[in-house]
């Protein structure tokens, strides 16, 4: 591990004890959590991206304004539903923000995750899909996407304004961009084909797979054999691979009081998410010496190069960069970490490669 950041899920909701009431409460505190996060040398602040719900969804507005508050943190998705997307817009928005943030983006895109609405893509008006759960429709507009960002001329041009037999490609273009693109992969052959692709990997705290084995176990092999998959294919760069954890350093009565019950032993949990049988990782929360010793005993979370940790923020910007703070003091200098005042993370290619 090299470098980590915090994931928000965005949750707002007008409840007792919640410090996060409205979107507008959500929006601006994500970004004066990125701010304090920036200056405390975190290297990432991500968010999810969910439609029809009550959380964080359309997320080019947000982390543009947490770029242009920022000056060396990277913004992103973990990750952005591609059924929802229009590829050439979205395209466009991608490479202006990676503009806006002179590369300091970590776009996270996958099919997306079950959503409260029914096939609600159909109704941003994605039709189409053979698959129940639109992973057709999305692969689509993923690679057209990719096309576009590539620079790949998509569109005939008006013969009377730029001459004859003439395509276009989609504007602005940014030479950075691919570099600076994930794909949110929930087991070991999306990660694989992740690889042949050349695009970074993100990882989640749960895998669409239930082996038996532990989940760190499961994640790290997903790892390898996607770090095999890109070199393979013959691609040349440092590709990076995140992981999410929820991890929570108890050093204070308030951490005891939130998280406490969390301290003991916790285990991986197998369920159903989406029709497959999933494997969930453990909650760690402990004090900073017990963390140290269970996160460098995590292979996953030790062969990526970053660690997101899923933070609440419905208890408020100032908890939250507590937690944020008490990590960066007493736990993730002894996994490796390198603050964002040192530079943008690197990837760790062949390290933990098979």
């Amino acid at each position: 591990m090299k470098a980590f950041g915090f994931l928000s899920f965005g949750h707002y909701a007008d409840v007792p004890g919640s410090a996060t009431r409205t979107a507008g409460d959500m929006l601006h505190q994500m970004i004066d959590l990125t701010v304090g996060a920036d200056e405390l040398g975190v290297n990432g602040a991500y968010t999810r991206v969910h439609h029809f719900a009550r959380q964080a969804a359309s997320p080019m507005p947000l982390l543009a304004a947490m770029a242009a508050k920022t000056e060396r943190i990277e913004v992103g998705t973990g990750v952005i539903d591609m059924r929802y997307e229009n590829p050439l817009q979205f395209a466009e928005e991608a490479a202006a923000l990676d503009l806006i943030a002179r590369g300091r983006i970590a776009l996270g895109v996958s099919r997306g995750s079950p959503e409260p609405a029914l096939r609600g893509w159909e109704a941003f008006g994605y039709v189409g899909s053979e698959d129940p759960r639109g992973a057709d429709l999305a692969r689509d507009k993923f690679d057209l996407f990719l096309e576009a960002i590539d620079g790949a001329a998509v569109v005939q041009g008006d013969p009377k304004q730029v001459g004859e037999g003439r395509y276009l490609p989609i504007e602005p273009q940014s030479e950075t961009l691919r570099d600076h693109i994930w794909w949110g992969s929930g087991s070991r052959a999306t990660a694989e084909e992740t690889g042949r692709k050349g695009l970074n990997l993100m990882s989640s705290t749960l895998l669409t797979e239930a082996t038996g084995d532990e989940f760190h176990r499961l994640q790290r092999e997903q790892i390898d054999q996607y770090r095999a998959a890109y070199k393979a294919a013959g691609h040349t760069g440092t590709p990076r691979v995140s992981v999410s954890r929820s991890v929570f350093p108890i050093v204070s009565d308030m951490d005891r009081a939130y998280f406490g019950l969390r301290s003991e032993d916790s285990d991986d949990q197998i369920g159903i998410i989406d029709g497959y049988r999933s494997t969930f990782g453990k909650t760690y929360a402990a004090e900073p010496d017990v963390l140290v010793r269970q996160l460098l005993a995590d292979e996953a979370v030790m062969a990526a190069d970053t660690l997101m940790l899923t933070v609440p923020t419905q208890l408020g910007v100032a908890f939250c960069v507590h937690i944020l703070e008490s990590f960066a003091k007493y736990v993730a200098p002894e996994l490796g970490w390198k603050p964002n005042w040192e530079g943008p993370v690197e990837g760790s290619y062949g390290r933990g490669s098979s």
